[in-house]
């Protein structure tokens, strides 16, 4: 790929790092229509970047993700791999993890049940849920938090779903606007290609 297909995606008030300054930056509205694009932001800026091209049907384009200046050299000459996608039924990705917890600070604990692919991970009350993308298939893997916010046991699966009264969930460090009784992480059909 030349450089002439490569643009970049500054987040959060970042600069653009000195190995990248050569290249235009674009807006997220853009993003599809290039060949690859180098975030430089945070994890759940990475996600809307992924959103974004999940919803225009452009997962062949290719995605790196600069979260520290040194990291862009790096990830400017980096090959893509095809990875996993994770998504939720509302079409929002997770690049580094989603939690399902208490849907206010009164309430201590979530209560339902909660399964990744055929395996219960609750069934009753917890302090919460964390799910992560894994590289490799299947997809996920989720695990019932200790009141410490620590995960107790992985359980690997193509999906996760939660079944409660209430639960807030947060994607990537952003908490929904309000709880949830369902909700569901999943492997999409199609990866997306991680540039490294």
């Amino acid at each position: 790929m030349t450089t002439a297909d490569v643009v970049v995606l500054l987040f959060g008030g970042h600069r653009v790092p000195r190995a990248l300054r050569d290249l235009p930056a674009v807006d997220i509205d853009d993003v599809s229509n290039h060949g690859r694009a180098i975030v430089v932001g945070s994890d759940a800026d990475l996600a809307a970047v992924l959103t974004r091209l999940l919803k225009a049907d452009r997962l062949d384009v290719e995605v790196g993700h600069v979260r520290r200046p040194w990291q862009a050299r790096r990830v400017l000459a980096g090959r893509a791999q095809l990875v996993p996608l994770i998504r939720d039924e509302t079409g929002s990705v997770i690049v580094g993890a989603a939690h399902w917890l208490p849907p206010n600070e009164a309430a201590r604990t979530i209560s339902g049940e909660a399964v990744t692919d055929d395996t219960v991970l609750f069934d009753g009350h917890v302090t919460g849920v964390r799910i992560e993308p894994t590289e490799t298939m299947p997809g996920l893997r989720a695990s019932v938090l200790t009141p410490r916010m620590r995960p107790k046991r992985w359980v690997t699966g193509r999906a996760a779903q939660l079944g409660t009264d209430a639960a807030l969930v947060v994607r990537d460090g952003v908490p929904a606007p309000r709880p949830v009784r369902r909700s569901t992480f999943y492997r999409h059909t199609q990866g997306w290609l991680r540039v490294r």
